[in-house]
């Protein structure tokens, strides 16, 4: 069963993330992980949007701030955004646009009103005294999310794929001569399409721009981890070049620094709910068929029977007595199983290629006279850092921007 908020965010369970398991669930996430990996509709590859605008433009932007004290946050998701808005409507924002401050409010107020939903959840006669459903029900038909799915409909042509929403549409209207082609998507709704839109922006934004806002603050935390991760870009890369995906193999440490952060500071501590499908027990525990099941990440990752230290921030524990990364069993951020997270893959590649350009052109410092990032944290949706300043002065001093 749904919840009270997540029956509205969804539309009776019209995305991915809270649909029920069955033939036209898999059939629509197939279809979204198709489009997230291949992203046939572009000239460029993610890799190539990542290096050559994204990552560039917001190494430019921080070269201008000279060292000043300034809040990554903002920039860090609009570039972050513009990867996604690429992918859904083939299209980016430039700075200052006032759309993307409209695309900003409609995730703010999921993010928000989710955050406050959960005591209704739990008990579902209070929504008459605490529940905010205007606010969630005009995000999640917000102006900009209608016009962009309107805009693709009106100039969708049959069999061709710029981006997500036109892959979306093919699969509801298969080629004709393709008869058959669309039999396992066949019940994907214009509502499906909707909210795989609002899927897209929700679990592909705010969580990755989180990750990043996190290893930053760790970072200021643990200058010597920092100073570690840029030597052995300079070792293995050297500053002349960009680093590409082939290079994550050669940047274990680095790569070791971002599961560390996954791990201590989970992005969604409790997983999305899931509902038994059939009677079966874990352990001592009986959970009986329709049973609302939540995931607590934050317990798996902070277990001390698991994990040495769980509180320390210990990037050495993914990498074995060589240096090498390693896998543990434990270590789980995007969820296992079916219902793991779709976006995993560009997930990574947007860390990889942000965090290590980042640190291999800029060194993180905290501001004379200011406090270090809390690393509390601010719960809803998602485990936000509180907002924090820092200075990027040049690490390497040179820039090629696009």
């Amino acid at each position: 069963p749904l919840q009270t908020t997540t029956d509205l965010l969804s539309r009776n369970g019209k995305n991915i993330a809270f649909a029920d398991y069955s033939p036209l669930w898999k059939a629509h996430r197939r279809l979204l992980y198709v489009t997230l990996v291949s992203h046939p509709h572009s000239e460029v590859s993610f890799e190539m949007l990542i290096i050559y605008y994204e990552t560039e433009k917001l190494c430019s932007q921080l070269q201008e701030t000279l060292g000043t004290p300034v809040d990554l946050g903002p920039e860090l998701i609009r570039a972050i955004t513009n990867v996604v808005c690429t992918l859904v409507f083939n299209s980016s924002y430039e700075k200052g646009d006032p759309e993307f401050h409209m695309v900003m409010d409609y995730n703010n107020g999921i993010v928000e009103t989710i955050a406050g939903g959960s005591l209704v959840d739990t008990f579902p006669w209070l929504k008459t005294f605490f529940f905010k459903k205007e606010r969630l029900i005009s995000c999640i038909t917000e102006v900009l999310i209608k016009w962009e799915s309107q805009q693709d409909k009106a100039t969708y042509h049959e069999g061709e794929t710029r981006d997500l929403l036109d892959a979306l549409l093919k699969a509801q209207h298969p080629p004709r001569e393709s008869a058959g082609a669309g039999k396992d998507a066949e019940g994907i709704s214009d509502d499906h399409v909707l909210m795989t839109v609002a899927d897209a922006f929700g679990a592909g934004v705010e969580t990755t721009a989180t990750v990043l806002r996190w290893t930053i603050a760790f970072l200021l935390h643990h200058p010597e981890v920092q100073q570690r991760i840029q030597e052995e870009i300079d070792d293995k890369i050297g500053p002349d070049r960009h680093l590409t995906l082939m290079d994550r193999g050669k940047l274990p440490y680095l790569e070791s620094t971002l599961n560390e952060v996954l791990r201590i500071r989970p992005v969604t501590p409790l997983l999305i709910p899931h509902v038994a499908l059939e009677d079966t027990s874990i352990g001592e525990y009986f959970i009986p068929k329709g049973t609302r099941v939540i995931v607590n990440m934050w317990s798996i990752h902070h277990d001390p029977q698991e994990w040495t230290d769980p509180e320390e921030f210990k990037p050495d524990r993914f990498l074995d007595s060589n240096g090498l990364q390693i896998s543990l069993p434990s270590f789980i951020p995007f969820g296992a199983g079916p219902r793991v997270c779709v976006g995993e893959s560009l997930a990574k590649i947007e860390l990889f290629l942000f965090a290590s350009r980042l640190l291999q052109c800029f060194t993180f410092r905290n501001p004379p006279g200011a406090p270090l990032p809390d690393l509390e944290g601010k719960y809803g949706l998602v485990l936000q850092p509180k907002e924090y300043r820092m200075s990027a002065p040049c690490w390497q001093m040179w820039l090629s921007v696009v």
